[in-house]
């Protein structure tokens, strides 16, 4: 890996996540950019019941301020995982920005088209490396077994779709119910639908329900099996060695999260 890959790799994972440092909660308002420490101590002074209480207190904006920053932590981590997920995928297979996204469209019975869509996508006939291509082919053969997949439906699968996940554990059944449909039509497109989460954090329940709706799900395990773990995945299946990227990178990581957290826990 070149430095200047690292360099874009690095950035990709992490610049979504700078957006956080400047969260401010908007107390159930729509107020654009949310509200200073003064603006809430304006808000919840003049609230009598709140000022009885104390709430008007900087402490509770830095609560706030703190909860809902943390939410947002963990979703734009895991839009940089999205991106650089796609990333590799192009690079290490040669494949096209067109390649690895994948939509379909949905029209109601009000005849309102819905487009869903899951976060990347191997097409095997555009892989244009063979040793990855040939790689690829055998592991989905694998997975088909391991997901108890007839031969006719294994055969006539064309690709892989991904839902990238920096962890999976809040029990939403909308996003579910969501996610289940997603499944089904992907494999009515011809693709095997994958959760990727890079992180160990999946709750077993969600990992029960997908894996009864055929999903095949790879966590952010290290030298387990590249049907299972993420990182085995890469370095074995698409020839990036990620887990080795993470680790290479962490001081860098560890800095800007840290630099992020103290600035989402002060009252300013």
């Amino acid at each position: 890996m070149t430095e200047g890959q690292k360099i874009r790799y690095r950035e990709l994972l992490i610049s979504p996540v700078r957006e956080c440092a400047n969260y401010s909660p908007k107390f159930g308002h729509t107020k654009e950019g949310g509200f200073s420490l003064a603006e809430f101590q304006s808000l919840y002074g003049h609230d009598a019941f709140y000022r009885w209480l104390g709430l008007d207190s900087p402490l509770m904006y830095s609560a706030h301020k703190a909860a809902g920053g943390i939410t947002s932590l963990y979703r734009q981590i895991g839009t940089g995982c999205e991106r650089l997920v796609r990333e590799i995928l192009m690079d290490y297979l040669g494949l096209s920005e067109a390649d690895v996204k994948w939509s379909y469209s949905i029209t109601g019975a009000n005849g309102k088209v819905r487009t869903f869509s899951l976060d990347a996508r191997i097409i095997f006939d555009a892989v244009k490396y063979n040793a990855p291509k040939r790689r690829i082919i055998y592991w989905k053969e694998q997975a088909a077994e391991q997901l108890e997949l007839t031969k006719a439906v294994s055969d006539a699968m064309t690709g892989l779709v991904f839902e990238v996940r920096q962890g999976y554990k809040n029990k939403d059944s909308k996003r579910q119910n969501a996610d289940i449909s997603n499944a089904a039509n992907a494999y009515a497109s011809g693709y095997i639908p994958c959760l990727m989460a890079m992180s160990e954090q999946v709750d077993d329940d969600i990992v029960a329900r997908y894996r009864q709706a055929k999903w095949l799900i790879l966590q952010g395990r290290i030298n387990t099996s590249r049907h299972d773990s993420t990182y085995d995945f890469y370095r074995d299946v698409i020839g990036f060695d990620l887990a080795d990227f993470m680790t290479d990178n962490q001081a860098y990581f560890q800095a800007e999260i840290y630099r992020i957290l103290d600035q989402l826990m002060r009252a300013e």
